[in-house]
C-alpha cells in the first residue's frame, strides 16, 4: 500500500514539474519566430542556392552562439528585472553607453528594412503592388498595431502561420530527397571563401540578431519572471534556459532544412537565385500550384510579424538607454518605434535591387553584434551587477569561444573587401 502511494506521489510531483516547464515556454519561441524572418529567408536562400550544403556549419554555429547569448540575455532580465538597454543605462560609462546606443538603435533600423521588404514583397506577390506603395503600407500597419497595442489580437495568428511554414520545410525534407551525407559533412566541417563570405556572414546576422538580444531581457519583463528568493529565482533561471534551448534548437531545424531544400531545388540544378519570389519554388514540391499564394502569404505574416518585434526593439533600445520607461505608453519608448519604422521605410523606398537589399541588411547585424555582445558580456561578468549570480570562468569562456567566430567572420569579410577579393 505504502508502495502505491509512494509511486502516485512521484507521478504528481513529475507532472507538476512538467506543467511548470510548459508553463515557463513562451519568450524563447518569440524571439525563434522573430528570426525566422524575411531577411533570414532570404539570407538561407542564397546559401542554398549559392553554395548548395557548404554553410550549414555558420547555421549550426550561429546556433550554438545563439542558444547561450539569448540565454545571457534573458539571464540579466530575471536577475535585474531591467532589459540589456537599463542596464547598460545604469552601470556602463556614458561615452561607450552612447556607442552601444547609436549602434543598436541602427541595428533595430537594418532589421526593420528587411521586415518591411518582406512584407511589401509579399504584398507585391499577392497583389501585384509596386514595392513603394506595399512598404508604406505595411510600415502604417505595423505602426497601428503596436501603437494601438493591438498586436497582441493578430499575434497567435501571425505565429501560427511562420511556425507553418517552417514545419513545411521540415516536411519538403522527405520530398525533395538531399544529399544527407553531403549535408552531414558540411553541417559539421567548415567551408568558407570569398565568393561565400558576404553570404555566410549574413546567415550570421540573420540567426543571431542584435535586436532580439536586447528584446529577450524586455519579453522576460512582461512575464513577470522576477523571484522573490534565491531558490524561486534559480527555478526561473533553469526553467528560462530550458525554454531558450528548445525554442533555439527549433530554430535550427527551419534554418538548416530551409538551406538544404534551397540546396536541393535550386542548386543540384544550377539555378541563380536573385529575386526573393524565386524561393516560392522551394515550397512546389509541397504545396503544388498553390506555392507562390504560401509563400507570398507566409512572407506578408512574417515581414508584418517581425517588423512589430523590429518596431518594439527600437522603442525599448531608445528608452532604456535614455535612461526611461521602457513601456508601451513611454513617450520616448514611442519616439523609437516611429524612429525605426519611418528610417525602416525611408531607405526601402530607395531600394532598387530587393535581394540584394535583403543580404546586406543581414551582413549589418552581424558587423553590429560584437557593439551588443560586448556589453552583454561585461553585465552579466560582473559581481557588482548580477551578484551570486555573475557569470562564473566557464560561463566567460564560453561566452569568449562563442563570440570570437564573429569577429573572424566579420574580420575576414573586411579584408576581402579591403583586398578587393569579393
Amino acid at each position: 500500500m505504502s508502495g502505491d502511494m509512494s509511486e502516485s506521489r512521484e507521478r504528481r510531483q513529475t507532472a507538476q514539474v512538467i506543467r511548470q516547464a510548459l508553463s515557463y515556454l513562451g519568450p524563447g519561441f518569440l524571439v525563434t519566430v522573430g528570426f525566422i524572418d524575411p531577411g533570414n529567408w532570404a539570407a538561407d536562400l542564397a546559401a542554398g542556392s549559392g553554395f548548395g550544403y557548404q554553410l550549414l556549419w555558420v547555421v549550426a554555429l550561429s546556433t550554438i552562439v545563439l542558444i547561450l547569448w539569448q540565454h545571457m540575455s534573458a539571464h540579466l532580465g530575471v536577475v535585474k528585472a531591467k532589459c540589456l538597454a537599463e542596464a547598460v543605462h545604469d552601470h556602463i560609462r556614458p561615452v561607450p553607453a552612447a556607442l552601444y546606443g547609436v549602434t543598436a538603435v541602427a541595428a533595430c533600423v537594418a532589421t526593420a528594412v528587411a521586415e518591411i521588404l518582406g512584407g511589401a514583397t509579399g504584398l507585391s506577390i499577392l497583389f501585384h503592388l509596386p514595392l513603394q506603395a506595399g512598404a508604406v503600407l505595411a510600415t502604417v500597419f505595423v505602426g497601428s498595431l503596436i501603437f494601438f497595442q493591438r498586436y497582441r489580437s493578430v499575434e497567435k495568428l501571425i505565429i501560427g502561420f511562420v511556425t507553418a511554414i517552417g514545419l513545411c520545410y521540415l516536411l519538403e525534407l522527405i520530398l525533395v530527397k538531399p544529399d544527407w551525407a553531403l549535408a552531414a559533412h558540411h553541417l559539421v566541417l567548415p567551408h568558407l571563401g570569398p565568393q561565400s563570405i558576404v553570404v555566410a556572414v549574413a546567415v550570421l546576422g540573420a540567426v543571431v540578431m542584435p535586436h532580439n538580444l536586447y528584446l529577450h531581457s524586455e519579453v522576460i519583463q512582461s512575464r513577470q519572471w522576477q523571484a522573490a528568493s534565491e531558490t524561486a529565482t534559480r527555478r526561473l533561471l533553469r526553467f528560462e534556459f530550458l525554454d531558450t534551448l528548445v525554442s533555439m534548437l527549433a530554430g535550427l531545424a527551419i534554418n538548416a532544412a530551409m538551406v538544404i531544400v534551397a540546396a536541393a531545388v535550386f542548386h543540384r540544378h544550377g539555378i541563380h537565385v536573385s529575386e526573393l519570389p524565386q524561393a516560392a519554388e522551394t515550397l512546389r514540391p509541397l504545396a503544388g500550384p498553390l506555392a507562390s499564394l504560401l509563400f507570398g502569404i507566409g512572407l506578408l505574416f512574417a515581414g508584418v510579424s517581425s517588423s512589430v518585434t523590429a518596431g518594439i526593439a527600437g522603442g525599448t533600445v531608445l528608452s532604456g538607454y535614455l535612461g526611461r520607461h521602457t513601456g508601451f505608453d513611454s513617450r520616448s519608448f514611442k519616439w523609437g518605434v516611429a524612429l525605426t519604422l519611418v528610417a525602416a521605410c525611408a531607405v526601402v523606398l530607395l531600394v532598387r535591387d530587393v535581394f540584394k537589399a535583403l543580404i546586406i541588411s543581414q551582413v549589418c547585424l552581424s558587423v553590429q553584434l560584437p557593439f551588443t555582445m560586448l556589453p552583454l558580456f561585461l553585465l552579466t561578468s560582473s559581481r557588482n551587477v548580477m551578484g551570486r549570480y555573475a557569470n562564473g570562468r566557464f560561463e566567460n569562456l564560453a561566452l569568449a569561444l562563442t563570440g570570437l567566430p564573429i569577429l573572424v567572420l566579420n574580420g575576414l569579410l573586411a579584408w576581402w573587401l579591403i583586398a578587393g577579393r569579393l
